[in-house]
């Protein structure tokens, strides 16, 4: 309403600035207020006109008496006023009318976002994210704009066009008449024309959605087109989706100008008119040459007014069509939304603790038609362990999802504690259940913001933050230090404890991180030394000292020993550092370390020449990338021909200084050359020095290395991490600083839906989220596909102990022997199969997760031909060729046993096979509960565990070392990657399969007839 009262009282401002360049003209410039060559007149004259009976007329004010050129000014400088107060009054009217346009624009779109947190779950399957998001953001702010138009508009600049021609009007009645006669035509013709303009708008804002749609839908099915090779067929789509744009942008353009020339021909022809006719009147003295003038000006300021009006009605037209598309891709219908909870229920604070859920004649139907749960009529015990057995789309995990509130049903009603569901609050039920489906949601966030989000709160009053804090009391923690407590058994529940305190161990910290791990490293570097030395690791990891070469490292890592800043000294672009040249040259070097990388080139082009390009032992093993083999094989002949170029020492050099000779194996380093090797690291420390250069942290035992992850720092030494980290964590908990590694690790970004992290890790994320908030009614639906059968079950048992006394139900389609749980509900498909009890179940059998392996090295070392004869003298490896039987000694890891150790257990997850290069083992069989009983005994040159890595079966027997055992390890993906890319060994593994089978069979009949 205010903006309206000060439209209206800037009118009369306005007409004045249109009435006054008449008097400029006619009175100062033509000298009308001059008459008979009067030097002065009078300007401001006051008089009031009052009938004679309220005295007749009053002079208010005599005026001020002016020359002519001071009464040309002071009218001028009045004008001028006049043109400040207008604009005044446009900047005050636009800024309000901004204010409430922005104002409305913000609560549309809280009212949209609002009413897709409203919508049913089913309403989601018909909206894109990336089209919801791009109607929320782009396509309501025009109708945001629109409202503050809407009611000033019109008043504003119809009081300026009516101004403008009523002030033509009062001036002469034939210019005012051909003035309305043009409004008129532009208000006629001009909407008129503009119609198809409209549609062509509401069109081409149809198309673009759905070109914004397609986008997105690219974007997260990016792995689908490269998997599949179909990136020519998105271009395509894409291509021709914005071909279908481009036409109807461009027929939109063609009528736009097309009516914009047609208004800006109308308003030529009229200041012609005004010329035409007001001249002729202007020339017979019908009007006088200042009125002639100040019309015209008046038109001048009449045709944008009239013309944004009429963009004004386009624009209402607009947003009405803009509107009800909005509405219509919303599908804003009263049944997309849920229904308010029931006021004779109130607000749930806690589920009862006595009760049941019960489901009547629930049934459940998909937009096609199928019915995914059939008239389920079942009560499920509260505060029990219940398992629903099934498939994820029907019955087992369509009431998991009911239950979860991720689906609503058809018909029938569902209650928990004779409370309805659908009674619950938003609120309530994410308070009192948690669900955690097959994908879990990531959100683009820390490890840390994911698990803690649902005990987010609004942050009432907190201006300039993210509008949210964390609500310890929702995780039942009275602080911040006990729901980190409660976060960490979270995290040891889903299993996620050790891979967040290898993140925090890989974490760079700065010396001013929070915490006492920095300032105490050089202990912590003592403690955790003495205790690896304890459990007899010490030399597991070999110490950093000045003085030492480190065996561990590469050659570039010894000369540098230190930690880069400058991508100029990582790895091979190590060998174009001009200075590094020069102090090997000096050093005598050179030729040395170019003769390493030779022999390395030589050997990986031997033992990689028969798989092809692109192959995974390429990336996982190889020196070389597969596409610079061909330049490295014609590199070797050019060195061989002696003539090699310039860049290709360079080339061998980058090689050399990637090489390890423990971990590569070929036999290229001795002690001789190690001292040579420390003398380069002693000179280039002393050209850094001299230098000033800061491009490289060198290591120091007593200080922190910021540039260096905080497990380096802590170990101070280079060998086998993975032994390591746990005498790291424990030396840490008995100092109580574990918490801080716990921290940083939770401090890892997930990345947009999680892309960042592997899908188990996401699993674990949703499982954590769920568990933190301390739910009394957890449902997990197919939520492990993502852990092997072992590590889910663990996962699930500790999940089980912490919700113990709470509800739990855990769909499936491996639960049916599990005889653990308080019921159990089998579902054939979309119907209730059996309801039984704990006493009516079968165990499954139970299938152990995958250890975590590590890649191992290659070589043609004495060791290394060892290894190749032990390798021939399996059957299955009898037709490989030396280059292949290289690769494969190549592509496994040499590890060592003592006597009594277990190389594998029975039931294991068969994951790795074993060479055995010496010593001997005992193969150990578990029957029914009974003791081991020995089956065999197998000695060196024979192989263990491989027939697991064909079948994928757990594994068979127990293999335990006899004497002191070395062997080659085979890891599974390694094993079945060689023998899909060697026939020969397939063949082999296959007769052998097949004489193990035949041996088993007489063993059975051996057995039949001994009990007959």
């Amino acid at each position: 309403m205010k903006i309206l009262i000060i439209v209206c009282l800037s009118l009369p401002f306005y007409y004045l600035s249109l009435d006054l360049p008449k008097y400029i003209i006619s009175d100062a410039l033509q000298g009308r207020a001059f008459p008979a060559g009067q030097q002065t007149a009078r300007l401001f004259h006051v008089t009031l006109h009052l009938p004679a009976a309220l005295g007749g007329t009053r002079t208010l004010f005599e005026g001020v008496w002016l020359d002519r050129i001071s009464y040309l000014f002071v009218l001028s400088g009045i004008f001028l006023l006049l043109v400040l107060i207008n604009g005044a009054f446009k900047y005050v009217v636009n800024m309000r009318k901004g204010a409430l346009g922005e104002r409305l624009l913000q609560r549309l779109r809280f009212d949209l976002f609002s009413a897709l947190l409203s919508f049913k779950p089913e309403a989601f399957q018909r909206i894109k994210p990336s089209e919801a998001a791009t109607v929320i953001k782009d396509e309501v702010e025009p109708i945001g704009g629109f409202v503050g138009d809407a009611f000033v508009q019109p008043v504003f600049l119809g009081g300026q066009a009516l101004t403008a021609l009523l002030f033509i009007l009062v001036q002469n009645l034939w210019l005012g008449l051909i003035a309305l006669g043009m409004i008129l035509v532009q208000g006629t013709i001009i909407p008129r024309l503009r119609r198809e303009q409209i549609r062509l708008g509401r069109q081409r804002q149809v198309v673009s959605r759905a070109f914004a749609g397609k986008i997105g839908e690219v974007v997260e099915s990016i792995g689908e087109i490269a998997n599949h090779g179909t990136s020519a067929v998105e271009k395509s789509q894409v291509s021709q989706r914005l071909e279908h744009l481009f036409g109807i942008r461009y027929r939109l353009y063609e009528r736009k100008f097309a009516v914009k020339m047609l208004n800006n021909l109308l308003a030529q022809i009229t200041p012609f008119l005004f010329y035409a006719v007001g001249g002729f009147f202007a020339l017979t003295g019908r009007l006088d040459l200042g009125q002639l003038i100040a019309v015209i000006a008046a038109y001048r300021d009449l045709p944008p007014p009239v013309k944004d009006l009429i963009d004004w009605d386009q624009q209402r037209l607009d947003v009405e069509a803009k509107f009800q598309q909005v509405v219509e891709h919303f599908g804003l219908k009263r049944d997309d939304f849920m229904r308010p909870p029931a006021a004779d229920h109130g607000e749930v604070a806690a589920l009862p603790v006595q009760g049941a859920i019960v489901a009547r004649g629930l049934t459940v139907v998909t937009p096609t038609g199928d019915c995914v749960l059939d008239r389920l009529t079942l009560t499920l015990p509260m505060q029990r362990h219940i398992a629903l057995s099934g498939e994820a789309g029907e019955g087992a995990g369509i009431l998991a999802q009911l239950l979860g509130g991720g689906l609503t049903a058809r018909d029938g009603t569902l209650t928990l504690a004779g409370v309805p569901l659908a009674s619950l609050s938003r609120a309530a039920r994410g308070r009192l259940i948690t669900y955690v489906g097959p994908e879990p949601v990531i959100l683009d966030g820390s490890l840390r913001d994911n698990i803690l989000y649902s005990l987010r709160r609004v942050a009432a009053g907190e201006g300039g933050g993210p509008g949210w804090a964390i609500d310890p009391s929702r995780a039942a923690a009275v602080d911040d230090a006990e729901l980190s407590g409660k976060l960490l058994a979270v995290l040891r529940i889903v299993g996620l404890a050790e891979p967040v305190f290898r993140l925090g161990l890989a974490r760079k910290l700065d010396v001013e991180a929070p915490g006492e791990i920095i300032r105490r490293i050089f202990e912590l570097r003592t403690r955790i030394r003495d205790a690896l030395a304890a459990r007899g690791a010490g030399a597991a990891i070999e110490p950093y000292a000045p003085e030492r070469y480190i065996r561990n490292a590469t050659i570039g890592e010894n000369i540098l020993f230190g930690v880069p800043n400058d991508p100029a000294f990582v790895g091979a672009d190590l060998a174009g550092h001009e200075p590094i040249r020069r102090l090997l040259a000096e050093l005598g070097l050179m030729a040395p370390l170019i003769e390493i990388g030779h022999r390395m080139a030589a050997t990986m082009v031997e033992i990689f020449r028969d798989l092809p390009p692109g192959h995974v032992l390429f990336e996982r093993f190889s020196f070389i990338e597969s596409e610079d083999f061909p330049g490295y094989r014609e590199l070797l002949g050019r060195f061989e021909a002696d003539n090699a170029l310039e860049g290709d020492a360079t080339r061998l050099l980058g090689l050399a200084f990637l090489y390890v000779e423990p971990r590569h194996r070929l036999g290229l380093l001795d002690g001789d050359m190690e001292k040579r090797l420390l003398a380069a690291r002693v000179a280039f420390h002393e050209w850094a020095d001299s230098a000033s250069d800061t491009s490289i942290a060198f290591y120091d035992p007593r200080e922190y290395c910021a540039t260096a992850p905080l497990r380096d720092n802590l170990l101070f030494g280079s060998g086998a991490q993975d032994a390591a980290d746990a005498v790291i964590r424990e030396t840490l908990e008995e100092l109580g600083l574990d918490a801080d590694v716990y921290q940083w690790g939770l401090e890892q970004p997930a990345g947009y839906a999680g892309r960042l992290l592997f899908p188990a890790m996401k699993a674990q994320l949703g499982l954590a989220r769920g568990l933190i908030k301390q739910p009394e009614l957890l449902i997990l639906n197919h939520a492990f596909g993502a852990f092997s059968r072992t590590e889910g079950q663990q996962i699930l048992g500790r999940i089980r102990a912490a919700m113990a006394g709470r509800t739990l139900v855990v769909a499936g389609s491996d639960l049916g022997g599990d005889s653990s749980y308080d019921l159990h509900v089998a579902f054939e498909g979309a119907r209730l199969a059996a309801v039984q009890d704990a006493a009516g179940t079968v165990a499954p059998p139970d299938v152990p997760a995958p250890p975590e392996t590590t890649p191992a090295g290659t070589g043609v070392s004495p060791e290394r031909e060892e290894e190749i004869r032990a390798l021939r003298s399996v059957s299955i490896f009898a037709d490989l060729d030396t280059a292949q039987l290289k690769l494969l000694a190549f592509t496994s890891e040499r590890v060592v046993f003592a006597a009594g150790d277990v190389l594998f257990r029975q039931g294991d997850e068969s994951d790795v096979a074993y060479v055995l290069v010496s010593g001997a083992v005992d193969i150990l069989i578990e029957a029914d509960g009974g003791p081991p009983v020995r089956a065999s005994a197998v000695a060196h040159h024979a192989i263990v565990g491989e027939m697991g890595l064909v079948t994928g079966d757990p594994r068979s027997a127990t293999v335990v070392a006899t004497t002191s055992v070395e062997a080659l390890q085979l890891r599974k993906e390694v094993f079945l990657a060689l023998l899909a890319e060697f026939p020969p060994m397939a063949l082999s593994v296959m007769r052998l399969m097949a004489r193990r089978l035949q041996d088993n069979l007489a063993a059975i009949r051996e057995r039949e007839r001994e009990g007959g």
